[in-house]
């Protein structure tokens, strides 16, 4: 079976790779960066934390909806062998190999910055984010499968109605809220190795295969009513920002959070489903780069933060070294040797 390539979807899943490594970076600017195991700059940057607290309560969430689209994808042209093969060539072995080779690499870092003993040890670090979704592709598989089979059953004509108003991809938030009140967690932004992370995570990869498989009337949903969501998550972000100092109630924070994807995804389907140069080159290169980033910015943060410059320029600086080293690493080791390549989930 063929399936039309969605560029957007693509796009989205670059756009929030970039984001999450310049979220990482400004974590450094921050006085509790220590708590959460980054370097700390010793002169923080509060300004940067506004922007950040924006994208915070949905950039995560974006990047487990778009894996659940891209298993819808990736079940259209293999069976139920070939799909857990390429998932776990794809997902399980870079995990694998991330835990004893890559993630260590910056608590070393860590370490030789504060003059601690060195010591290692594998760890999964910010890879967490893979072990999740190689587990909701065993838990949710089945059911997907079950729904192929019912392409033209209740379920699926029940989901195109309900997703042709524009209050439809919204009534999916009661699940997102639901799991905020019953888990309660202490934060909802902090998602790495809970189980407010593990079950969000859940949720959204699960409605983002659904969104796909209900067809192009979501997507048309959500272009048509973009601003909707965009003007909903604004006041929700306002409110946050201004009544809770960032943190709001869990409940209110899911809300903010799927306002946010699906004004996202209407962008998305709207300016991005189109083929681009760019986009070739980005699309293969963002699995690479979110494994490897931590490394680049940790090396940045050891060589960088004790020069002589104002803390913004440190900032511009150590983000413009990240992205250099983790370009550098990816075109010339990752990309050009064959036995590598499959170490980060590249074919």
């Amino acid at each position: 079976m063929t399936t039309e390539r969605r560029h957007d979807i693509d796009w989205l899943r670059v756009v929030a790779i970039g984001l999450l490594l310049i979220y990482h970076i400004a974590i450094v600017f921050q006085p509790w960066a220590m708590f959460v195991g980054f370097i700390r700059s010793d002169e923080s940057i509060g300004a940067l934390w506004t922007p950040m607290s924006l994208l915070n309560v949905w950039r995560i969430p974006l990047l487990f909806y778009v894996s659940g689209m891209g298993l819808y994808f990736a079940m259209q042209k293999r069976n139920l062998a070939q799909l857990l093969g390429e998932r776990t060539r794809r997902i399980l072995i870079p995990f694998i190999f991330g835990i004893v080779a890559i993630a260590p690499l910056h608590f070393l870092i860590f370490q030789k910055y504060y003059r601690m003993p060195l010591s290692y040890y594998p760890h999964a670090g910010h890879l967490w984010f893979l072990g999740n979704i190689f587990l909701y592709v065993l838990l949710l598989t089945p059911l997907f499968q079950y729904l192929q089979r019912k392409q033209d059953g209740k379920f699926k004509r029940g989901l195109l109605a309900l997703m042709k108003n524009p209050l439809g991809p919204l009534s999916i938030t009661v699940f997102f809220v639901l799991e905020a009140v019953i888990v309660k967690p202490q934060l909802f932004t902090l998602y790495a190795q809970t189980w407010h992370g593990f079950l969000l995570g859940l949720l959204a990869f699960f409605f983002g295969y659904l969104f796909v498989f209900s067809g192009p009337t979501f997507w048309q949903t959500v272009a048509k009513w973009k601003w909707l969501y965009i003007g909903a998550a604004t006041i929700l972000f306002t409110t946050r920002m201004l009544i809770f100092e960032t943190n709001a109630p869990g409940y209110l924070m899911a809300i903010e959070s799927n306002c946010w994807i699906f004004g996202v995804f209407g962008l998305g389907y709207q300016y991005l489903n189109k083929p681009s140069k760019s986009l070739s080159y980005l699309s293969p290169a963002a699995y690479p780069v979110y494994i490897i980033h931590m490394f680049a910015l940790y090396a940045g943060s050891l060589i960088i933060l004790p020069l002589p410059m104002p803390p913004m320029m440190k900032f511009a600086v150590i983000s413009l070294f990240t992205f250099a080293i983790c370009y550098l690493i990816y075109e010339f080791i990752i990309r050009r040797i064959r036995f590598i390549r499959p170490l980060f989930g590249l074919k």
